[in-house]
């Protein structure tokens, strides 16, 4: 499979929360979750970003996530590099009260290519 270099790059990118959300006293997440959403839209609207798909493992999975399996993800196709360090960027940007949302939450990108379509059964 040959790819253009004018091919956008999947990106899985794979989001863990911290044991810092997990000590907030009860009821005080709602922040994070307001953050999260707020750096979801962001995401939504960067030039250069389509989303392709979401999953969310937060019913299956209790507890930090320090890395795989982590809590959700985000599949996208992203214009170039500069663009998926600003996805993760937003992580800094976005913020929860006086801290960033990176104190509650992680982010990591897995950068690729699309697997070729399969032939189909003759």
């Amino acid at each position: 499979m040959s790819v253009s270099p004018e091919a956008p790059l999947r990106v899985l990118f794979c989001i863990g929360v911290n044991q810092n959300f997990f000590d907030l006293p009860t009821g005080q997440g709602k922040g994070v979750w307001d953050g999260f959403t707020s750096m979801l839209a962001q995401l939504h609207g960067l030039p250069g970003v389509t989303v392709l798909g979401t999953v969310d493992d937060d019913q299956h999975m209790v507890g930090p996530s320090g890395s795989w399996p982590w809590t959700c993800y985000v599949l996208a196709d992203v214009a170039d590099q500069p663009t998926v360090a600003a996805v993760c960027n937003l992580f800094r940007t976005v913020q929860v009260g006086e801290h960033g949302l990176w104190r509650y939450m992680k982010i990591e990108a897995r950068v690729g290519r699309p697997l070729p379509d399969p032939e189909p059964a003759r």
